[in-house]
Formats: structure tokens, sequence, C-alpha cells
């Protein structure tokens, strides 16, 4: 995560921007919230979706995560299959796609929406350095504390992933922060309610 800051430090830097804005949904928020305590007069606005400023999320019971979760035997073995060299590919795609649908208010609606191919791409050996090796000491719930640039929160009252009480938790811990709670969606409200989705991002463009 600190890495990762820093990275964006020099991007900004090179692209010439005194200030600049950051959003980003669940793990990306979380980094958002690093990058926001450690460079607080980079940033304009933040944006924070889906996340944690803890790793205790990874023993809430309603975090698919969790051993105390009905559905984290399941998603072992989903992780089993995309983690072997011997699955196929159609094995993988199968499995992505239940790990997925684990995180969807309505799973029936997942051909809607992921008809449409994805720009976004994980930096898989970033994502698993934080997972393996960062996560178990992750809480930085003092530091953001200190923030105080302009900041939406947001979450899907039914997240599986990161539960709708850590970004409650966010919001609290961040004075300046306003809290968008979307009723009927999971872990991806950008697409399960994409139209309140929409208005949250014009109340953000125009926080100062």
């Amino acid at each position: 995560m600190r890495e990762t800051v820093k990275d964006l430090e020099e991007i900004r830097k090179a692209l010439g921007f005194d200030k600049w804005s950051f959003a980003g949904h669940s793990t990306g928020g979380m980094l958002g919230l690093v990058y926001a305590a450690k460079y607080p007069n980079s940033l304009k606005r933040l944006m924070v979706g889906g996340a944690a400023a803890t790793n205790d999320y990874m023993e809430h019971k309603d975090s698919i995560y969790s051993y105390k979760n009905p559905l984290n035997k399941r998603l072992k073995e989903i992780f089993a299959v995309l983690n072997s060299s011997e699955s196929t590919r159609e094995q993988r795609l199968q499995a992505n796609r239940e790990w997925t649908e684990m995180s969807l208010y309505d799973p029936s609606r997942f051909d809607e929406y992921f008809s449409k191919p994805s720009s976004g791409k994980v930096v898989q050996k970033r994502l698993d350095y934080y997972s393996y090796e960062e996560l178990s000491n992750f809480d930085i719930r003092e530091e953001i504390s200190k923030i105080q640039i302009p900041t939406i929160v947001y979450c899907g009252k039914h997240d599986s992933q990161c539960p709708l009480v850590y970004s409650i938790e966010i919001h609290k811990l961040i004075p300046q922060s306003k809290l968008y709670i979307f009723d009927k969606s999971n872990h991806a409200p950008y697409l399960e309610e994409k139209e309140k989705f929409k208005e949250m991002i014009k109340d953000f463009i125009n926080l100062v």
C-alpha cells in the first residue's frame, strides 16, 4: 500500500498536477485511505467504497472471507481452482463467476452486468502482496482520523466482502465525510444501482 501511494505521487508530479482527486473501490478504497493519510496536500477530494480501515472485516460473520460465514468453505474451494495450474480456462472462468455472484445483490443479473468488456485490470502481484503480507497488520484507523479533505464514503447495504459496518466506521473517523448507502446493492453498487451511483459521482465532483 505505502509503496503504491509513492508511485501515485510520482505519477501526479509527472502529469503536472498540483492536486488531484482519488476514487477507489474495495482494496482500491483502502489504498485511497492510505494515500490521503500520507499525502493530504496532494488531494482535492476522496471517494472510498466497499472498503475498511482495518483487517477486522476478515473476521466478520457477514464477510465471505470469514470462517464464520456459511459461504467461506465454498469460497476456499473456488480459490483452490483459481490458483491451481491444473485448472482449465473454463474452470477458472466458472469459478471466478461464482465468486463474483457471491458479491451481487441479485446474482441472476450477472450476464446483464458483465455483458460489456471491462477496461479495468487488477495488478495481481500488488494485490497478492497486500493480501498475504500486509493484510494481517492492516489497521489505519488512527491515521485516517486526521484526514481533513472532503470525502465520500459509500457501500452496498448487503456488502458480503467488506460489510457496511466498516464503511460506517470510516465515515465516523473522517470528519468531513459523507456516507452513501445503496440499499439494493452488495459489493458492486456501480453496477447494481447505476443511476443512483451516477448521482453520487456528481456530488463527488462538486465537493469543495
